[in-house]
Parts: structure tokens; C-alpha cells; sequence
């Protein structure tokens, strides 16, 4: 091989190895299976809402399993998610709990959800209400008021654990409506909780609405009185909210979204951003939120969704410092 030669192979086997780490870049997402971490344990709102998302992701992204890493308040599933490999394979369902909530109601959180992570897309919202027991003669949130300051003392009610969704809303229903000699009495999850508010063992609870609360709601056996939402839901039309009955500003609702590393690829953030577009703009995926007594949110953008989760803060400080929780 004369020196001509080997200069012309020379520099094209530079050029390709220039090139290769270039093309390891630019390659197509995703690259192997992606990895959803539900920080909750199995069964729950953020597990329903979380298999729903993986099962709409696989025609579009592959393969999508589901890992719950429950424990600590969703921060074990969370800090999971921080530690991972920040290229968009591993990604975590957040939640108002995990991504507002827990940094003012926790001492010490090992994680900054503005600094540590980028909201791929929040599609889902899970929203709590006021429901009793039938033997509790209140058919509306007047009544129940009227019920509860005859009884002075004596009533409770049940939420899903302390420092929840369920919790914080009961705690600002009974700030805005003057019922704050009612006990909280807190579940180890919601199941417990309408288990017991079924039963009667407890008269009053706040729970996140679901397929099964809106069953026993249909079949008399718990009374819905208000949900805690701007509007009505599609799921429970039949059902007016607090607001509309005069409680001001009475919104308690989980927000439910993707999230990823904050130094996730703007390539997969994109790619996983516009697939759950998609799925959130299939009105067979709607029906099925609706159905399970969610709604689905509109698609947010990155910046979108860090602004609502601010408002979330705001909204719930001063509920926070009223009640001076910390659960840790």
C-alpha cells in the first residue's frame, strides 16, 4: 500500500471514528425497554392511573412495564427515579403528593422536584370529595355543617393517611366551613378508610373518587354530598361540588404526570411528551379515566406544568401551617 493509500484509509478511519460517538447520540428512542416507577404500592390511584399510561405507551414507544416502589411517602419510588440513568428509560408517575405536598409537609426530602426532575406530561387529575355514611342525615353540604355543630365534639372523619390529598382536603373543607372540632382519624390508604365508612364505623371521610366509591355511592350504601373540584365531574354529573354548595375555592385534586431525571435528553423527553399526547387525546383513554372516577388533565407543556405545580404550593401552604403538619 503506497502513502496516498494509506492516508485516504487513515482519515477515513477517522472520520468514522469521529462520527460514532455522534451516531450513539442521535440514536432513535427509546432503545430499550422503558421503566415506569410508581412510588405507591399496587392497587391504588397512582397505580391505576400508571398501568393505564404504560398500556397506551407500547404500540407507540415498545415495551413499558411497571415497577412500585412504594414507601416513605412516595419518596423511596421517587429518589429511585433521581439515582437512575438520566436518558429517559427509567421515568417516574408524580403525583401533587410527591411533587408539591411532600416537601412542605416532610422534614427532611432528599429530592428538589423543580431542580431534580422534568415533567414530561401531567394527564390525569384524581379529584377527593365529601362523602357519609347513610345514616348520617346530611344530603348536602348545608346539612352536613348543620349535622356536624349539633354534634359538637362528637363526629370524626377518615382520610387515606396523614399528609395526603384526602387528608389536606378534609382538613381545608373543615377550615372553610367551620367544622373544626371533627377528629381526623387517618387510614393506612383509602381502602381501609371506605371500608369503614361503609360499614359505619366512621361517619364522615374524604376520599378520592373512584370507580368502586362512585359504586357504593350508586348502590346507597356511602352518600357522596360534594366533590372538590372546579366543576362537575364527567364521571359523577349528578354530583355538585362544594363550591357550587358555598364553600369558596374548595379544589383538593391529585394531579398525575410523567416524570424524568432532569438531565433526561430533550430527544426523550419529546419522544415521551408527544406519545402521551397522544394517548390523552384517544377518547378511548378518556373513557377509561372517566369511568374510573378520574379526568383526564390537558396536556401540559414542561413550563406549563412547573407554573401549576407553583399554584399547587400556594394553594396548600397555608392549609400546611394551619394545621402545622409534619409527618416526619
Amino acid at each position: 500500500m503506497n502513502r496516498r493509500d494509506v492516508l485516504k484509509y487513515g482519515l477515513a478511519a477517522t472520520a468514522t471514528a469521529f462520527a460514532m460517538p455522534r451516531a450513539f447520540a442521535q440514536a432513535a428512542f427509546p432503545s430499550r425497554p422503558i421503566r415506569l416507577v410508581v412510588p405507591f404500592s399496587a392497587g391504588g390511584v397512582n397505580d391505576i392511573v400508571g398501568r393505564q399510561w404504560a398500556e397506551r405507551m407500547k404500540p407507540v414507544l415498545g415495551s413499558v412495564y411497571v415497577e412500585n416502589v412504594g414507601g416513605a411517602g412516595g419518596t423511596l419510588g421517587i429518589m429511585e427515579v433521581k439515582r437512575s440513568e438520566p436518558d429517559g428509560h427509567t421515568v417516574a408517575l408524580g403525583s401533587t403528593s410527591t411533587m408539591v405536598l411532600n416537601t412542605m409537609t416532610m422534614s427532611n426530602v432528599a429530592y428538589d422536584p423543580n431542580r431534580d426532575f422534568v415533567p414530561i406530561a401531567i394527564f390525569a387529575v384524581s379529584t377527593t370529595s365529601i362523602a357519609v355514611h347513610p345514616s348520617v342525615p346530611a344530603k348536602n353540604v348545608k346539612e352536613l355543617v348543620a349535622h356536624v355543630k349539633a354534634n359538637a365534639g362528637k363526629l370524626s372523619y377518615g382520610s387515606a393517611g396523614a399528609g395526603t390529598m384526602s387528608h389536606l382536603s378534609g382538613e381545608m373543607f373543615k377550615l372553610r366551613t367551620g367544622m373544626t372540632d371533627v377528629v381526623h382519624v387517618p387510614y393506612k390508604g383509602a381502602g381501609p378508610g371506605i371500608a369503614d365508612l361503609v360499614s359505619g364505623h366512621i361517619p364522615i371521610m374524604s376520599p378520592n373518587i373512584s370507580g368502586q366509591l362512585l359504586a357504593f355511592h350508586k348502590a346507597d350504601k356511602i352518600r357522596i354530598i360534594a366533590i372538590n373540584s372546579k366543576e362537575r365531574l364527567k364521571g359523577a354529573p349528578d354530583i355538585p361540588t362544594s363550591i357550587e354548595q358555598g364553600v369558596p375555592n374548595m379544589i383538593g385534586q391529585l394531579f398525575l404526570g410523567i416524570y424524568a431525571p432532569a438531565a433526561t435528553p430533550k430527544a426523550a423527553t419529546d419522544a415521551l411528551s408527544a406519545a402521551t399526547k397522544k394517548a390523552v387525546d384517544n377518547p378511548e383513554f378518556e373513557k377509561i379515566l372517566t369511568a374510573s372516577g378520574f379526568e383526564a388533565a390537558p396536556h401540559f407543556t414542561a413550563d406549563s406544568a412547573r407554573r401549576y405545580m407553583a399554584e399547587e404550593f400556594e394553594r396548600w401552604k397555608p392549609v400546611v401551617a394551619a394545621i402545622g403538619l409534619k409527618t416526619n
